[in-house]
Formats: C-alpha cells, structure tokens, sequence
C-alpha cells in the first residue's frame, strides 16, 4: 500500500498527487513510468513519474481525468492509499551533452517534462522550452520550468496566454531563423508530436518522443503496448517509452489508442454514477 503524501488539483480535471514510493523515488530515472492499480479490482494505469523527492521516499504523479481510472484515483484524497505502485519502468532517456537541447510539452505532457528539462541542463545544455495548452488555465507548472530553463516559450490555441499558436509554430521559427538545435524532446498529445516529428524531420534534427500508448502489464509479455518503429515491432514499456519521432508510425499508434473507445466510455459513465458526478 501508498500512502497519498499530497493532493493538489492544478487544472480543470488534472491533478497532482506525491506518494510514498521511496524505492522509486530512489531508483527512478528521466524518462521512465509507474503502473498503478487503485485497488484489488482495479486496472492498471501506467503513469510518468514528474518529479521525485528521494530525501522523503516520495513521488509525484500528474494525471488528466480521462476514463473511469483516473476519475476514481482523482475521488482520493491526502491520506488515502493505492494498492499497488509498480515502478520504475522502461528504458531511461539517454541523457548527455549535445549543446542546444529544446523540450517541448503539450497539454498534461507538460508536467512530464520536468524531469527531462532538469537532466539535459545538468548535463551542460543550453536548454530551450517551449510548452503549450488550449488556454491559460490548462498551462502547469509553468513558473517552476520557466526557473529551470534557458528560455521559455509559451502558446495557447485561443491565445490566452503567451503566443496564440501552437508549439510547433515556435519550434519552425527557431529553425528558420538559423537557431542551432542539437535534439529536440517532445511529451504531449499524438498529433503535437506528430507535428513536431514533421517540422524536426524537413531539417533534419534529431527528436525524441515519449509515447502514451495502450499498456497492461507494462512489462513487455502481453503485446499491448506494441509500435512500429522504423519498420520494426517495438514495445513501449521496454523498448520506449522514448523513441526517434521520425521513426514512429504516427497513423498507426492513433488507430491503437482508439481501439478501446467505446468501451472507455461505458467504464467512465460507470465509476461518475458510482462517485454521483
């Protein structure tokens, strides 16, 4: 059992929780994952690690209120436990100094960058973020990236905050305006990395992506979370779940993440009769 340390809602249907973890807190790398199951009948639901607290064995988690999972784990409050926490998965981001290095985050992606921003800094990079959310509401932890990096772009679909735009639009600017970019790491939506994946690919950057695919065991024997990559059949909770954007077939992970819809739907209309909302 985890005990929930805090509870903080960020944004509409988004919150953050710190729980007790300490092996993970110990052991947990940029990059990697946990699987959490809420109770003994409940699913389990890879979520990123976005920040560690090792001197109180703790973690944090961000989540958007998306299927009946994360709005039953979003019914719980300080003091409550989570049945299980699996964790650290997957492969670490390779991390290392290659100059100028731009993070970019999308929606609930971008308090999954934290950890990224942090270790490409302390490698020696100049270190670029740009971060983006359909308004001003939904933009996090904004102040706490802003003091961690070089420089911080901000856009919001209806302009609300920072730049109306999208990321991708900042990103092809910097480009065209001859910034040398060395790597760019994106977290967010499909179709933003999607877009991203396409601008860095006509200039020839190097872009890693950190990819929200279907999960269930989370330890590379059920087959659920597979991808192609350059060709390849690749598992996300072993292989990724960072992998060269320009490699990733874009159509076909939309087509999986669809695949349990309706299904979803059903289950979240369930748990909001359960919880009376």
């Amino acid at each position: 059992m985890n005990k929930i340390i805090k509870k903080e809602q960020l944004a509409y249907n988004i919150h953050l929780l710190e729980v007790e973890a300490p092996l993970i807190a110990r052991a947990a790398k940029p990059g990697q994952f946990i699987v959490i199951r809420i109770n003994e009948k409940g699913e389990r639901v890879p979520l990123t690690i976005a920040d560690k607290h090792a001197e109180n064995g703790t973690i944090e988690i961000i989540f958007q209120e998306a299927g009946a999972s994360t709005k039953f784990l979003a019914s719980l409050k300080a003091g409550d436990q989570i049945n299980d926490i699996l964790g650290p998965l997957g492969t670490p981001a390779h991390i290392e100094k290659v100059d100028t290095v731009v993070v970019i985050g999308g929606g609930v992606g971008i308090a999954e960058i934290y950890p990224a921003i942090k270790a490409y800094k302390n490698a020696g990079n100049k270190l670029v973020t740009i971060i983006g959310a359909r308004s001003k509401d939904l933009l996090l932890k904004e102040s706490k990236i802003k003091e961690a990096s070089d420089e911080l772009h901000v856009t919001t679909d209806d302009g609300s905050a920072g730049r109306k735009g999208f990321v991708s639009d900042i990103l092809k600017e910097m480009i065209e305006g001859e910034e040398k970019i060395s790597l760019v790491y994106a977290v967010g939506p499909v179709p933003m990395m999607e877009a991203v994946s396409n601008v860095t690919k006509a200039a020839a950057i190097k872009t890693i992506v950190s990819l929200n695919t279907l999960m269930l065991d989370a330890t590379g024997m059920c087959g659920v979370c597979r991808i192609t990559v350059g060709g390849k059949i690749k598992f996300a909770c072993v292989d990724g779940p960072e992998f060269d954007a320009h490699l990733v077939d874009f159509a076909e992970l939309r087509s999986r993440l669809a695949t349990y819809r309706d299904k979803e739907k059903e289950a979240l209309e369930h748990v909001c009769r359960l919880l009376g909302g």
